[in-house]
């Protein structure tokens, strides 16, 4: 009985709290230049930073873009 109170209240807690399970999380993309001068990324593919991208234009989760030690873009993230 005590145990299922207990995850009862548990449930509820993660629910009320708008916590979301990993595997249910939505992956955020972002946008990178190839260039081999490029550490920015992007939220948009038609962000104005990218027109200067003279290489392919990746689309990449923002985890790999952090691991790559890139920045988020000044014109869009203000």
């Amino acid at each position: 009985m005590k145990r299922r109170i207990f995850l009862t209240v548990f449930i509820s807690c993660l629910l009320f709290t708008g916590f979301t399970p990993i595997h249910f999380q939505k992956t955020d993309y972002v946008y990178i230049c190839e260039g081999p001068y490029s550490k920015v990324y992007h939220k948009s593919q038609d962000c104005k930073g990218l027109s200067n991208c003279s290489t392919k234009i990746y689309k990449v989760t923002l985890e790999e873009a952090v691991k790559m030690d890139r920045r988020p873009c000044k014109i869009e993230y203000r």
